[in-house]
């Protein structure tokens, strides 16, 4: 009965010793785990340059979570050979490099939100651990607020990659290296670097998508400022805000397409120019919109007898800004693609005093409407039509519309003309003229209205620009407008050259000016809506809710494809831009 006795109490003891974690029962664990001791002695100063790996302990056992993205080291080390703990929690963590470091220079090692406990995942929230190879710590910092100004939706936390880093003010700059200090900003925009030495640096902000912590000019958002930030004191307030980015030029990219070869740039040149270095292809037709990034390279590939048979290598020089190269393309020709036209006004209703307009996938030469009909009620109708000045993919038809009536416009084959091709057939669209009660109005009076001309849109809840006017003065009109909310927003042509310029880091160039009004306008049937906007006013737009997780919008591309192609009319194929509220530097 003995032996049985002893063995239960061997048993239980055995059991209660093998159980991990937290007990049953009792409060709840929701404190971090805190920092114990490190292999660095505890002054922190005079660490020998040759030592090879920091140790941090803790009073329990933690885990890291994604402490590639969240670790940030001040200054860099490069050559960081190990991190523990993988995937087995532990009540340490090791950090191991091949370098050998700086001398008389305080490290930063920054850990973000990577540091959880293993129980709750309780985080350790930004926890910094720094020592110095020289005889005193580095304490000075820089604090301030960080914020994406062309953001109007609030984003999710998880989302947020910003950073913000010093670069060592020198000669010359390599951009293409991390910063030499470097934090993550938080949740709400705060950062703070910490353990900085004396000197003068140049400050830059941006949203550090891919992780790398090296700013991507054209990728990324951008802020930072002008002038030379001289720490001799630590410094409280400096502020930045994220625009986008302008591309850096790159080598074009070719390929084959409807009537001939696109060539995509980076950097959206103002200028290019293109030749044929192809013995057979002589008669060609090139067309570019300034500061858009492609340029189309139109031929004929049946006459000139150009990949008709098989894939054939196509060589042509180009002149970009300055710039001048080569590149190629393996190019075929595909029988099927046709010219084609289509209807541009975003479905079967035609808003009132509007044109109708066709949109066609080839820049369009010629047209031949007299052999076009438009009918209502089987009565042929006058009309006109031409090229759009601004578009010249598209064509507007313009006549008397009555409101409520239903219209047929037939197109017959031939009659619409690229340079090398017609639209191979005939085509009818069926429209309606919709009712003015169906429409409202907004008017916008601007106090401090910007100087050179602007683009004044109305953006809806996603974000994607539905109506646009480029204009000038203190007064914008949009006359039809489809009823619902708008966000109000207007980016300045500071230059005049009909597009809104990016941020340019690089060469020193700030963003071109932008503004956000503070609240939504909404637009009712037969109701005419008056806004007074004075753009001087510091009030935030907080009026569109954050969509919701995984809602893509496949129509955004950079507001730097902006050009003046509208005249507050709808924008069905419009380019969609991220908000901004007031800019300020």
């Amino acid at each position: 009965m003995k032996r049985i006795l002893l063995l239960l109490i061997v048993s239980f003891l055995v059991h209660s010793c093998a159980r991990v974690g937290s007990p049953i029962g009792g409060p709840k664990d929701t404190l971090a785990p805190k920092f114990l001791s490190s292999n660095i002695d505890t002054t922190r100063v005079n660490v020998r340059r040759d030592i090879k790996e920091l140790r941090i302990d803790f009073d329990e056992y933690i885990t890291l979570k994604d402490i590639n993205k969240n670790l940030n080291i001040s200054p860099p080390i490069e050559n960081i050979t190990r991190i523990l703990p993988s995937n087995i929690a532990n009540k340490y963590l090791i950090i191991q490099w091949s370098d050998t470091l700086q001398a008389n220079t305080t490290y930063n090692f920054n850990f973000g939100n990577s540091i959880a406990d293993n129980s709750e995942s309780n985080i350790l929230r930004y926890f910094n651990f720094a020592f110095s190879t020289g005889e005193k710590l580095d304490d000075l910092y820089i604090s301030g607020e960080v914020k994406d100004a062309f953001a109007i939706t609030k984003q999710n936390s998880s989302e947020n990659k910003m950073v913000v880093g010093l670069y060592q003010l020198k000669d010359t700059i390599n951009y293409k290296k991390k910063p030499y200090y470097i934090t993550k900003v938080d949740d709400d925009g705060y950062y703070e670097l910490n353990y900085l030495a004396p000197g003068k640096y140049k400050i830059i902000a941006y949203d550090d998508e891919n992780g790398n912590s090296i700013y991507d000019p054209g990728k990324e958002k951008i802020g930072f400022r002008k002038d030379t930030v001289t720490i001799e004191k630590s410094i409280s307030g400096l502020n930045l805000k994220l625009y986008p980015s302008k591309k850096a030029f790159k080598k074009p990219e070719l390929k084959e397409v409807p009537g001939g070869i696109l060539m995509t740039f980076e950097g959206n040149p103002t200028d290019a120019k293109v030749i044929s270095r192809n013995e057979k292809l002589q008669d060609f037709k090139v067309t570019h919109i300034p500061k858009s990034d492609s340029v189309r390279i139109w031929f004929d590939a049946a006459k000139s007898n150009v990949g008709q048979t098989v894939t054939e290598n196509l060589k042509f020089g180009y002149e970009a800004d300055g710039k001048k190269d080569s590149t190629s393309v393996f190019y075929k020709y595909n029988a099927k693609n046709t010219m084609t036209v289509e209807n541009n006004i975003g479905g079967s209703l035609l808003p009132p005093k509007t044109d109708f307009k066709l949109i066609s996938n080839y820049v369009v030469d010629k047209i031949n409407p007299e052999k076009w009909t438009l009918k209502t009620d089987s009565v042929s109708q006058n009309f006109t039509a031409k090229i759009s000045a601004s578009n010249p993919y598209e064509i507007l038809v313009q006549s008397d519309f009555v409101a409520g009536k239903k219209y047929q416009l037939t197109i017959p084959k031939t009659t619409v003309s690229s340079f090398y091709e017609k639209n191979a057939e005939s085509k009818r669209f069926d429209f309606e003229a919709d009712k003015v009660e169906n429409y409202g109005s907004l008017n916008f009076t601007l106090t401090n209205a910007p100087k050179t001309k602007f683009w004044i849109q109305l953006l809806d809840s996603s974000e994607k620009a539905v109506y646009q006017k480029y204009t000038s003065g203190t007064q914008a009109n949009f006359d039809i407008v489809k009823p619902g909310d708008y966000i109000v927003r207007i980016l300045v042509d500071n230059n005049e050259n009909k597009h809104w310029d990016e941020a340019d880091f690089v060469n020193d160039i700030f963003a071109e000016d932008s503004y956000v009004y503070y609240k939504m306008v909404v637009a009712r049937p037969l109701w005419e809506t008056k806004e007074d906007w004075d753009l001087n006013d510091k009030r935030v737009f907080e009026g569109v809710k954050a969509p919701k997780p995984n809602q893509k919008d496949e129509t955004q591309t950079s507001p730097g494809l902006l050009n003046n192609n509208n005249n507050g009319t709808n924008l069905n194929n419009s380019t969609r831009l991220n908000n901004t509220r007031q800019l300020t530097r």
